[in-house]
């Protein structure tokens, strides 16, 4: 099967922004070196119809080339090292990982 481009959801709430800008400073190189892309953020989305998969706080989307790109960054020694200060600064409420549609033909 051929890879598809994957999304990664999150949701967190801040509640320490220091220590989270912290994790947001280490967090770019490691997710370029894995090929990905930063898409957006939101800390003021809407939610607009049906049960409310989000709940506030901060929304970022990120993706990857591949699924097997996004594994190999989310088990990076040194993101999950960093990753400590976002645990710490900002609680996931989820992290989801979507893929994307295979290329039309």
């Amino acid at each position: 099967m051929e890879d598809v481009r994957v999304y990664m959801l999150v949701n967190l709430e801040i509640e320490d922004k220091d220590t989270y800008l912290k994790y947001e400073k280490g967090f770019f190189p490691i997710l370029k070196r894995h090929g990905g892309e930063f898409l957006t953020f939101d800390d003021s989305f809407r939610h607009l119809e049906g049960s409310e998969p989000l709940s506030g706080g901060r929304v970022v989307i990120f993706s990857f080339p591949s699924e097997a790109a996004a594994d190999a960054w989310y088990n990076d020694p040194e993101y999950q090292e960093l990753s400590k200060y976002r645990r710490e600064g900002a609680p996931l409420r989820s992290l989801s990982l979507v893929k994307g549609l295979p290329p039309r033909s």
